[in-house]
């Protein structure tokens, strides 16, 4: 048994994070300021989530409370290849604690940003308070034991909440009350699922199914799912993502192109042609058209996704 006061991240390990930026809060959460909030605080564009779903990218605090903790190793993660991903025992922070370090570390992170003779100081002080967290950034952040919790924790404070899973915790995904709760869904099938998320845990597609029937049916939150688009790993098989789409019942499919960055960029077989052109995306929204009922409600170009409603 590991010691809950024992520190779950080595000090190898936050130095290395440390390098790309992240902010570690307690033993297992962290915070980035993400890309589009910097673009966003010298007015260089923004997220496609304001442009979608109407938050605001300067205001937005990306995190997880469980940065170590996942139960696949995609291959197109961002994450870190150096950090291993594992499960904890018993080694967390309190869902308020969390809270608080995070919008601390959010300032820390900025503060380099007022020294920019770019920023738009209006947005930068608005930017001290956020009002909305995606609790994604790496890791799956269901495995956190008090993700309710914290989840309640950041709406008491304001927040519109956005929760990103890889569904492989479904009893999670039948507790949590996000304002917003995303699937993700990376496969057709179950030999490209375990080809491209390469599960760690036993009966993986059958969890990931069961996942996707629970979400169907929280009609207290609005559920989207992502599909992470690779250019001849997962394009195929459009029948099977329709069976797994109608399974879910989502109110919005984001398809989305992988991104070549981070520890992406070391996985073998991937590479910048493996990311899908905006006009690819739009062909693969349009044929999810034909068949499913979503309409293309929007995209933006700059981030490769395509927005699809009922």
């Amino acid at each position: 048994m590991t010691d809950k006061n024992e520190n779950f991240i080595t000090e190898e390990q936050k130095n290395l994070l440390a390098k790309h930026q992240y902010k570690i809060i307690g033993k297992n959460a962290g915070v980035k300021i993400c890309l589009w909030t910097k673009r966003s605080l010298t007015d260089k564009g923004v997220c496609y989530k304001e442009k979608f779903y109407g938050i605001k990218s300067h205001c937005c605090l990306q995190m997880s409370p469980s940065l170590m903790n996942c139960t696949y190793s995609c291959t197109f993660c961002w994450r870190l290849h150096e950090l291993s991903p594992k499960i904890s025992d018993g080694i967390f922070d309190e869902p308020e604690e969390i809270v608080e370090k995070s919008i601390i570390a959010q300032r820390v992170l900025l503060s380099g940003f007022k020294g920019n003779k770019n920023i738009n100081i209006k947005k930068f002080e608005e930017a001290q308070n956020p009002n909305q967290v995606a609790i994604s950034l790496v890791g799956e952040p269901l495995i956190y034991p008090k993700i309710y919790d914290l989840i309640e924790a950041y709406k008491k404070r304001n927040f519109t909440t956005f929760v990103v899973s890889n569904g492989s915790v479904p009893e999670k995904i039948a507790e949590i009350k996000p304002t917003q709760l995303y699937i993700s869904m990376n496969a057709p099938d179950e030999e490209t699922f375990k080809k491209i998320c390469r599960p760690s845990i036993k009966d993986a597609w059958k969890i990931y199914n069961e996942s996707l029937e629970i979400f169907s049916k929280k009609s207290d939150v609005k559920r989207v799912i992502r599909l992470t688009m690779l250019k001849d790993f997962n394009t195929h098989n459009i029948e099977g993502y329709v069976k797994l789409i109608e399974k879910a019942n989502p109110d919005f499919i984001e398809c989305k192109s992988f991104m070549f960055v981070g520890g992406s960029r070391h996985e073998p077989g991937l590479s910048l042609d493996k990311m899908l052109t905006m006009k690819e995306i739009l062909e693969f929204s349009e044929k999810l058209e034909k068949v499913t009922g979503y309409k293309v409600k929007d995209y933006k170009e700059e981030s490769r996704v395509a927005l699809l409603t009922r």
